[in-house]
């Protein structure tokens, strides 16, 4: 079985603070449990003009902040029994996603390599780190409080399937618009 782990620059301008002090050109990391990226979570903005109001997102690949981004998409094979924890781990978190905020304290205790768990609340990095462990799944000899993105990256789990634009994907699923699918039925008829 297969998980995605997806690494983002959406070129925000807190994406821009965080590259900047990371010197790392992705700041951001989602998990997905389809090719298609159409299964994908993370911790983000809950809304797209306001980096401040954030917590546990259900992404949309085809969101503008992501249709800019570069990317890259990485594989990662599971056994079974580690799919399935990984992912009831999401679905819980999902269920109870008004109980959970987004970590910004956290992002500044990871720049002090300081190990801050706040309850509830979790950066992008983070609950990517928190839901492999679920499924046993373990990243870097370090606490997921502390893990980054670059960390994520460098797993040998890891296989890189696509780098680039995030438009340029290639297994993104076609966009059907219902409307133009339509008139071409009534033309056709």
């Amino acid at each position: 079985m297969e998980i995605y782990i997806v690494f983002t620059d959406t070129k925000t301008n807190l994406s821009k603070m965080i590259k900047n002090y990371t010197r790392y050109p992705f700041t951001h990391v989602s998990l997905s449990f389809s090719k298609d990226l159409s299964q994908m979570y993370s911790f983000g903005r809950k809304e797209a003009g306001n980096a401040f109001i954030g917590g546990f997102v259900k992404e949309d690949v085809r969101d503008h902040l992501f249709q800019r981004a570069d990317c890259a998409v990485c594989k990662m094979e599971l056994d079974e029994e580690s799919y399935r924890q990984i992912w009831a781990y999401v679905q819980k978190m999902e269920r109870e996603q008004h109980l959970f905020k987004y970590n910004f304290t956290g992002l500044f205790a990871v720049a002090l390599n300081y190990n801050f768990n706040r309850k509830g609340a979790y950066f992008c990095s983070q609950f990517v780190a928190e839901a492999l462990a679920a499924g046993e799944i373990r990243i870097a000899d370090k606490p997921p409080a502390l893990m980054t993105p670059r960390d994520l990256f460098a797993s040998e789990n890891l296989a890189m399937i696509h780098r680039g634009d995030m438009q340029n994907y290639p297994f993104l699923s076609p966009v059907i618009d219902y409307g133009q699918s339509a008139v071409a039925l009534e033309v056709v008829q």
